[in-house]
């Protein structure tokens, strides 16, 4: 199947939207565990403020990776400023790769 990067910027001061709706995003993410392959928050400078997130998922298509996408409580509760979903091609690295 094919990948996708989906990486997503919240809006500026958004850390208590972020908060509130984590563990929504969080059981959201982990229904769909069997497509993600890599997941977890971007974070600023100071290395510990989570500013947007970033996944790679097997998706059927671009469109389908899209639909699931818009279903995050994230993007339902209007976090992001901005989403980029893109197909993406593994080359080189470890972790879980697709059959």
């Amino acid at each position: 199947m094919p990948l996708f990067l989906i990486n997503a910027r919240d809006k500026a001061n958004a850390a208590e939207l972020r908060q509130a709706t984590r563990s929504a995003h969080l059981e959201w993410a982990k229904e769909a565990a069997d497509m993600l392959i890599v997941v977890g928050p971007v974070l600023s400078d100071d290395d510990t403020t989570m500013i947007g997130s970033t996944f790679i998922v097997e998706g059927e298509s671009l469109e389908a990776v899209r639909a699931w996408q818009a279903t995050d409580p994230y993007v339902k509760a209007g976090l992001f400023e901005t989403v980029e979903i893109r197909p993406f091609r593994w080359v080189i690295g470890s972790g879980k790769r697709p059959d």
